[in-house]
Parts: C-alpha cells; sequence; structure tokens
C-alpha cells in the first residue's frame, strides 16, 4: 500500500489537486517528494539488503555442502554479520588501476554493473501494487534491463589492458548473446495464457489456488519453467556456466584487475541479477505473492480490494501486501538457494559445451515449448467441441471466436460496414421507383452477407 499511496500522490499531484495521506491534505509539490523519497528508500534497502543476504546464505550453504559450519565469528552463532564485516573490510582495502588500463572505461565498468541490476528492481513488483514503475511491457523492459550488464563486464574485460580479463569478457559476451534467446521465449510462454507483459497483472491473474499457476496450465508450461531456471542461471554467470570468471582458467576472468569497493560492485550486481531472475519466474510461474492457498489468499485479496478503495491508508490491506512481499521473497530466495546448490555441486562445463547446450537444445526446446504452448488451448477446445477456453487463455478464446464466426457467418452489424450511410435514403416508409433500386443495393441480402470466410479460415471447412 505505501507504494500504492505513492502512486495516488504523483497523480494527484500532476492534476494540480490536494492529495490526502494518512488524513492530512498536502499539496502537490509535497505530494510529489513524498513519493520520490518512499520509492528511492524501498528500492535502496531491497537492492541494499538482497546482496548481503544473499552472501550470508552462499557462505552458509556453501559451508553445508562441504560438510563446514560456514561463518560463526561475526554477529552470533550463525554469522549474521558476517557480510557487514565484508564489507567493511572492501572499503578499507586499496583502489588500484592498472597502468596500461583505460582509465574511464575501467572505472566506470562496476557501476554500470550494479546500476544494471538495480534498475531491474524498479520494474519487478513484490506484491499487489507494489512496484516502483508499472509498465504494460514490463516484462520486456526488465529483461532488456537485466542485458544491459553485459555492456559493464565486456567494458571491464577490454579496459584492464589483461589478456585473462578480456577473455573473460568475450566469453561473457559470446555466452549472454547465445542465452538471450531461450530467456526470451521462455519468458513469452506464459505471456501466451496471461495475454499480458504486465507483469502485476501476470501475477494477479494466478490468484486462486495451485491450480491457477501458470507451471500447472499444460504441460509446456511446466517444462518451460525449467528451461527458463536452467537459462537464467546462465544468464547469472553462475556455475556450471560461469565461464567469464572461471578462476583455474582465467585468474579472475573479467575482474582479475579489480580491488576494492569496485571489486564488490560486480558481486552486488550478480546477486541483485540473481534475486531478479528468480523473482520473474516465481511471478511468471509460480504465482508470485499468492500462497496457492485460496482461504489464505482469498481473505487477502478482500483486504487489498478495501484498501485500494478507501484511498487512504489501510492497515488491514497494508499487511496483506506486506504477507504477499514475504511470500514472493520467500519463493525467489528458494530459487536462489537452489543456484548456490548448483554451483557448489556441479563441475564446470567448458566454453564448448556451454553454447552447445543453448544452441543445440535449450534452444531448440523453447521454440517446441512455445508451439506447444500456443497450440495446446486450441487442440483442447476442437478436441471437446467448445466455444470457451477452459484454461483461460486469451489466445485460445479469439482462435475460438474466429472459428465461430467462420461457421456461423457475420452478424446483423457486420453486414455492410464498409457502406457510408448516406448511401441509404432515411425514410419512414416505403421508398417506390428509382430509390428503392439504390436502396436495395446499398443494403444487401443477409444471404449474400453470410457468406465468404475471410478470419480464420484454416481452423474449419468451408459451410457452403
Amino acid at each position: 500500500m505505501t507504494i500504492t499511496l505513492a502512486a495516488n500522490s504523483i497523480s494527484g499531484a500532476l492534476s494540480g489537486q490536494t492529495v490526502p495521506l494518512l488524513g492530512w491534505e498536502i499539496s502537490d509539490s509535497t505530494a510529489l517528494i513524498i513519493a520520490a523519497i518512499i520509492h528511492a528508500v524501498l528500492l535502496f534497502h531491497v537492492f541494499a539488503l538482497c546482496p548481503f543476504f544473499l552472501i550470508w546464505l552462499e557462505r552458509k550453504g556453501s559451508g553445508r555442502i562441504q560438510d563446514r559450519l560456514g561463518p560463526t565469528r561475526v554477529g552470533g552463532k550463525f554469522g549474521w554479520l558476517q557480510s557487514l564485516a565484508d564489507g567493511i573490510k572492501l572499503i578499507q582495502k586499496e583502489d588500484l588501476c592498472p597502468p596500461v588500463a583505460d582509465k574511464m572505461l575501467f572505472n566506470s565498468a562496476p557501476y554500470i554493473v550494479c546500476l544494471a541490476s538495480f534498475a531491474a528492481f524498479t520494474m519487478l513488483p513484490f506484491s499487489h501494487g507494489w512496484v516502483a514503475v508499472s509498465a504494460d511491457c514490463g516484462l520486456f523492459i526488465l529483461l532488456a534491463i537485466l542485458s544491459l550488464e553485459v555492456f559493464g563486464i565486456i567494458m571491464a574485460g577490454y579496459s584492464s589492458g589483461s589478456k585473462w580479463s578480456l577473455f573473460g569478457g568475450m566469453r561473457e559476451a559470446a555466452q549472454m548473446v547465445s542465452y538471450e534467446i531461450p530467456l526470451a521465449i521462455g519468458a513469452l510462454i506464459p505471456v501466451l495464457s496471461a495475454g499480458s507483459l504486465n507483469l502485476g497483472e501476470i501475477g494477479d491473474m494466478q490468484a486462486g489456488g495451485f491450480g491457477n499457476w501458470f507451471i500447472f496450465r499444460d504441460p509446456f508450461t511446466f517444462v518451460a519453467f525449467f528451461v527458463f531456471f536452467i537459462v537464467a542461471t546462465a544468464g547469472c554467470k553462475r556455475a556450471p556456466f560461469d565461464l567469464a570468471e572461471a578462476e583455474s582458467e582465467l585468474v579472475g576472468g573479467f575482474h582479475t584487475e579489480y580491488s576494492g569497493m569496485r571489486w564488490s560492485f560486480f558481486f552486488m550486481g550478480e546477486y541483485a541479477s540473481m534475486f531478479a531472475v528468480c523473482g520473474i519466474a516465481s511471478i511468471l510461474f509460480l504465482g508470485g505473492w499468492h500462497t496457492g492457498l485460496p482461504f489464505i489468499d482469498g481473505p487477502l485479496q478482500d483486504l487489498r480490494a478495501q484498501g485500494a478503495a478507501s484511498g487512504e491508508f489501510f492497515a488491514p490491506g497494508y499487511l496483506a501486501n506486506v504477507l504477499g512481499a514475504g511470500v514472493f521473497i520467500s519463493k525467489a530466495a528458494l530459487f536462489v538457494f537452489v543456484q548456490i546448490w548448483v554451483r557448489w555441486t556441479l563441475p564446470r562445463l567448458r566454453i564448448d559445451q556451454v553454447i552447445t547446450t543453448c544452441l543445440k537444445y535449450l534452444l531448440p526446446i523453447s521454440c517446441v515449448l512455445f508451439l506447444g504452448a500456443a497450440v495446446w488451448p486450441l487442440v483442447f477446445m476442437f478436441s471437446k467441441g467448445i466455444t470457451t477456453s477452459p484454461i483461460h487463455s486469451p489466445l485460445g478464446e479469439r482462435v475460438a471466436a474466429g472459428h465461430v464466426t467462420t461457421i456461423e457467418g457475420s452478424t446483423d452489424s457486420q453486414l455492410s460496414p464498409s457502406a457510408p450511410a448516406e448511401d441509404v435514403p432515411a425514410s419512414d416508409g416505403p421508398v417506390d421507383g428509382p430509390a428503392d433500386e439504390a436502396a436495395s443495393k446499398a443494403v444487401p441480402n443477409k444471404s449474400d452477407a453470410v457468406a465468404k470466410p475471410v478470419a480464420m479460415t484454416s481452423f474449419a471447412p468451408e459451410t457452403r
């Protein structure tokens, strides 16, 4: 509800009106300032805390996998403050720049990587209405923002003046160009069921139970989730796809020459990207902020609706969004843990194996899944002889409407859409003589208008 109130403040400010906030009337300029502060504070805290928590999670997870305890000395028994101690250490380290490096590119590359990951959080909804920028093509923009990270990595490898860094940057360029295609195709498969690129709308469509989650919509979407997760893991440069770093081959990869805080920015961007792609997967396939339990999601939906209708701060509705955000973060954190598990379990692939896996397996599989997800609702409807998609697929219902139009013909309102109104003389009584002939030409018989099937003729045989 906080971001919803901020959005209401902005809309009221743009219209030149006072806006109610917690029972007070505030001016338009004050509303804009408050909305900007709320957005900035929320996004900064989410982005800042996300890498700290994920770094701690990876250190503890890798320790358990290797039969160790992990960090235990800072922040109590479980080492909760280990990431904070690491950050303080990195701040105190010397920031070095190689003499042969291109200083402008070398210094700006870490910030490009970090900002690309940070910008992705502006398009990621954490709960109903809890998104900084709600766009109709939000999924497309989010994938485009995440793809900008590769520019910073290439700049870091090229400007370092080291062959190891250059090799790492070129590897990352080849890998990202290859894996961006199946990543986009895999993300579009749930869009066929949702009929929207707005991540908030996609998440809201999956309310009501596990059966409404897109992963269970059809067998093609079920398989697409695993393909998308594998491709997203490769896009985050995580093992077994971490060829851009490859310590055993390239010393440190593209960030070999970096130290101090600039070195940490690369890893902050990496962990932020991991959370972003896992959040996208949870929204597209696993209901986003919905628990999948109707007796929980139903009351939460009612509380959100009451808060939206009130237009002011509504504590139960705010609490419902807090719980939804907790569910969303838990799902994303679970997928991040799976990526950590894979990173400390499987060996690194060779460069030829990584590219072959994408171009010979993942790319064709994603294309087949996309085609299957598009055809599935059509085959299901035509085999059952029904005209409404039981799985609520917008694509299926549009094709079904065209199928009915093909069989039954045009309706009365579609008899002569191109005929201008002045061609038909307006008269209350019968028209005699030449005017009658003109009227008969302007308005054809219904039997002549029934007709030629124009739309979707390939889905049904001719009826006449």
